[in-house]
């Protein structure tokens, strides 16, 4: 596979700490010599996540992922690691070779002509638009008031009859491989090729930097069904892009970002100057949706529309992005189901006004809970202050729990006292079980560990300490350890593969120990950087390297020892029974000397 020099991939990995990368995506605090926080490849309470300044690596003690800044982006964004190379490249404003004349994958080559494809097909949709057979597509965006500002800047065009966009295509050059890699374009059981979208309004989708992924279309009579979104491609994965967001990053953005469910919706603020907005691809917000929204923006503001898979949405949307510890807020609207609706009908100023005023996530979740309740009713007012401790047990800062206690309290007429017994004790029950399981988790792992291998524990932390002081890099070090530790010394299997390729490394001149990590499989990754992570309590460090040595000279001494009282045993000549002895003489005494 094509692939950059190794000073090019050096040159990107120092120009992009682990600590500022990792950052976009996770909450990270320092403790000691490392930074911690919630993995974001698994589920927990307590950080277990770690990385490090010093070696640039991450990994996290819970699911034993790890690896570098590569490593890392290509598994949070799903993406390889060319890919990973250019992301970090541009983000540091590097400037990489090309790698055209070099690959070898007709993947990367196929990927670059279907983003042809899509560049060319929102062009030509959107010049459609303006043709006097797309009449009927005129009169809707008449309806809609769309200024022509407004369908340049989101490309918005219309799409043609049966394959008229397929012809076009082909008269660019484009193969039918291509084509129907795009999405845009269909073959039918007869072998004809058909148009995926036709006489339908079309919102082109772009990436952050502006490149067409993929396409939405809505009819514009009352056919079904609505709308109809590019099938997931080579280039596009709709669970890690946000519509609109590519036209929000030329304005101000940073202080207060909307997320809404429609194209209309984006297009149509857009129109009245509401600018910071974008809309989730599908209903239910993803992840790494969650983290282009923190990346860019300061505050999350929710609106979806009001239908029961709008507030399903809402609801999904707030776990993600809390727990990506966002400062989120639920805009409140009536008299509309949606923005769109809402903002032609009152205005900017009174959207404006619904978006200053968006509520925070626990005031949502209480006055959802407040309109399903009867506080007259001595049960419900229970429940109710049972599920507002639950709540408020959850925030992290006790001034915030304060602020919000008091504020319940005097709204909904409840003790306030009560709330504050109520949530104390369920923070105590909470940080009781974290420490449990907290301790609980090295049992855990010494069983999960001794489980699939038969090599005992001492020997694991025995081989994983040489391997940390390999991890070094210093080259000097490593001829004393290959000269008296060899590659068949090793008996954890993982740790023999690394060993090898480690020793390979530092035979061909690389002690560059995160370039190595670049060449080695995952679980290899998982394992180097859990050695790496670990303290071994080494002070110094030629002491450490001799008892280990000489750990390794007994161990040998007397696997020989046994080997030959057992050979003892048998009937020999008397010449070969005196050498036999004399050897172990010579074994007896270096274990003396040793012990």
């Amino acid at each position: 596979m094509a692939r950059y020099s190794d000073e090019i991939i050096d040159e990107v990995r120092q120009s992009n700490d682990i600590v500022d990368v990792i950052s976009q995506y996770v909450r990270l605090k320092r403790s000691g010599r490392n930074y911690f926080g919630l993995c974001p490849f698994h589920n927990e309470k307590s950080p277990s996540f770690s990385v490090s300044p010093e070696k640039q690596i991450f990994h996290c003690f819970g699911c034993g992922v790890g690896g570098n800044v590569f490593t890392f982006l290509t598994k949070i964004e799903g993406i390889n690691f060319i890919e990973a190379v250019q992301q970090l490249a541009e983000r540091a404003n590097i400037q990489l070779p090309t790698l055209e004349n070099n690959m070898d994958t007709a993947k990367e080559q196929l990927k670059a002509r279907v983003y042809k494809v899509n560049e060319f097909t929102a062009k030509y949709y959107h010049e459609n638009l303006y043709k006097p057979e797309s009449k009927i597509a005129q009169e809707y965006i008449k309806k809609r008031r769309l200024s022509n500002e407004t369908l340049k800047s989101f490309q918005i065009g219309f799409s043609g009859k049966f394959d008229e966009l397929y012809r076009e295509l082909k008269k660019q050059g484009f193969e039918d491989r291509e084509i129907l890699e795009s999405g845009l374009v269909n073959k039918n059981e007869r072998g004809q090729y058909i148009d995926r979208y036709r006489n339908r309004l079309m919102f082109p989708i772009c990436d952050v930097r502006g490149r067409v992924i993929a396409f939405g279309g809505r009819v514009l009579d009352d056919s079904k069904p609505k709308y109809i979104n590019s099938p997931e491609n080579i280039v596009y994965s709709k669970g890690r892009h946000l519509y609109g967001l590519n036209v929000a990053k030329k304005y101000d953005i940073k202080k207060k970002l909307l997320i809404v469910e429609g194209y209309m919706d984006v297009v149509s603020l857009h129109q009245r100057d509401i600018h910071n907005v974008v809309a989730s691809l599908g209903t239910a917000l993803t992840q790494q949706q969650g983290y282009l929204l923190r990346n860019n923006t300061e505050q999350i503001i929710l609106s979806y529309d009001s239908d029961e898979a709008g507030q399903t949405a809402k609801v999904r949307a707030m776990e993600i992005l809390q727990n990506m510890g966002c400062d989120i807020r639920v805009l409140q609207m009536e008299g509309a189901k949606d923005p769109d609706e809402y903002v032609i009908k009152y205005g900017n100023a009174r959207f404006q006004n619904l978006v200053d005023k968006a509520i925070s996530v626990v005031e949502f979740k209480v006055k959802i809970l407040r309109q399903s309740l009867n506080l007259e009713n001595t049960n419900d007012k229970i429940k109710f202050l049972n599920e507002i401790a639950k709540l408020i047990a959850k925030i992290d800062n006790s001034m915030e729990r304060e602020v919000y206690i008091e504020k319940i309290a005097k709204e909904y007429d409840v003790s306030k006292e009560a709330i504050y017994a109520e949530v104390n004790k369920l923070t105590y029950k909470e940080n009781t079980d974290e420490k449990i399981l907290h301790k609980a988790k090295p049992v855990i792992r010494h069983l999960e560990k001794t489980n699939t291998d038969n090599v005992s524990e001492a020997v694991k932390r025995r081989e994983n300490t040489v391997l940390a002081i390999l991890l070094s890099g210093d080259v000097n070090i490593y001829q004393i350890i290959k000269q008296n530790i060899k590659i068949e010394d090793f008996k954890y299997e993982i740790d023999k593969k690394i060993a090898r390729k480690l020793y390979e490394e530092f035979e061909n001149g690389n002690s560059n120990i995160n370039s190595i990590i670049d060449t080695l499989s995952e679980e290899e990754q998982n394992h180097i950087t859990m050695i790496m992570a670990e303290d071994y309590g080494i002070d110094d460090m030629e002491k450490a390297i001799d008892d280990i040595i000489q750990t390794y000279e007994k161990e040998r001494l007397n696997d020989r020892k046994i080997e030959i009282l057992e050979l003892l045993e048998n009937q020999m000549e008397e010449n070969e029974k005196k050498e036999l002895e004399k050897e172990l003489s010579d074994i007896i005494i270096k274990l003396a000397k040793i012990r």
